[in-house]
This record gives structure tokens, sequence and C-alpha cells, in this order.
């Protein structure tokens, strides 16, 4: 089954031109696009997609409300920030409203369906400038829970991008065990994504920040 592909985005021009090119690519299907925030939650809620691209600068409702309140309501859905903003504020506030992603819209073509593919599977997909600016901007806890050896391990291998499975297949153990894994990380660290976890895991020394070109 083709990735089901939402893109969000105030410009008709941007939205036919994603559209374009990722219609090229058999692995991804563009299912709708929206102007605005606002009919960004509508048109998920009818369409259920796997990614969303999001634009962050948008009248009626900005991508980074939208961004939260999809990852209440479709948590499923993973979100892709794709704007034209480099900005700390921006980059930051688009990651603890719940993105997977932070990519710019001059991201190649081929880089953006990669991207794409990687965070339908649960990678964090980040532009290097981006994660530059989250590895200064997000704060992270100063003295955690401790984790447990394998906890430390599954954290390693999420920094650098593995996806569950990816690592139930590296560590020998069931996907199952790594999501309940995955879940003690993110409450022993007190954070809330997958993301913030990968930049403890840098900052801590564990591990290379994983980021798309």
């Amino acid at each position: 089954m083709p990735i089901r592909v939402l893109i969000v985005d105030d410009h008709s021009v941007v939205r036919q031109g994603l559209r374009l090119f990722l219609r090229t690519d058999p692995e991804l299907e563009v299912v709708g696009e929206a102007p605005d925030g606002a009919q960004a939650l509508l048109r998920a809620a009818e369409l259920r997609p796997d990614i969303i691209l999001m634009d962050l600068l948008m009248p009626v409702m900005d991508g980074i409300e939208a961004i939260g309140r999809l990852r209440k309501e479709l948590p499923e859905t993973e979100i892709i920030a794709l704007t034209s903003v480099l900005e700390d504020r921006s980059v930051v506030r688009a990651v603890r409203a719940g993105a997977i992603g932070y990519l710019l819209k001059d991201t190649e073509a081929d880089d953006l369906c990669r991207a794409i593919k990687a965070a339908a599977a649960g990678k964090v997909q980040l532009s290097a400038e981006a994660a530059e600016r989250l590895m200064r901007e997000v704060a992270t806890p100063a003295d955690p829970d401790p984790l447990s050896e394998r906890e430390v391990e599954v954290l390693k291998l999420l920094a650098r991008g593995a996806t569950n499975k990816e690592i139930a297949l590296d560590l020998s153990i069931q996907e199952t065990t790594v999501k309940s894994h995955v879940s003690s990380i993110l409450g022993k660290l007190a954070v809330p994504s997958r993301t913030h976890a990968a930049l403890y895991a840098a900052r801590a020394g564990l591990a290379e920040l994983a980021s798309t070109p």
C-alpha cells in the first residue's frame, strides 16, 4: 500500500508542485490538500493520511496550532513541517507541538520523498540546520530517571534514525517490546516525543543525531 500524504499550504502553486513530483513516486499517494490549518483538521479527519506535510505560516489557523491538535486527534498520523522559515522559535515550537520532522521547502525532491517514507516508518526527520537549532534550544532534563541498559541501547538506535522494527531486528527482541521501551524512555526523560528523546541522546553524547541532507 502506498503512503498516503496530505499537503497543507496556503499557496496553491506550492500544493500543485508538491503533488506533481510526489506523484512520480509509486510508493506515495497524495490523497488531499488543505489551504490552512483549520481545513487540515477537517481533511485529515476525513482522509486519515499516513503523513501530513504542514506549512507553518498560514491564515485562519497556523501550522503550529494545527500540528498540536492533530497529534491529539490523530496520533497515528505523522507530521512533517515543510516551510521556508528557519528560525529557532519556529523549529522548537513545531517539534514541541509534535512534528516528527522539520524540512525546508528547498529540500530536493528525492530527499523529500525519502524523508516522507522514513517519517512514515517513525524515523525523526530534521534538516541539518533544524537539528542544529534544536540541539541549542530544546531543553532536556538535567537529572532524568536512570535508563536501563536495554533502554540506553534502544535510545541510541532511535537517535540514529532507526524505526521500531529496525530496533527490534538489531536487538533481537519483539517490536512490541521496543514500543514498551520507547514509552518508558519518554516517561523517564519526561519528554513528549521520539524527536526530543533523540535530541537528549545527542546532547548526552550517546549517539549522533540523524538528519536529512
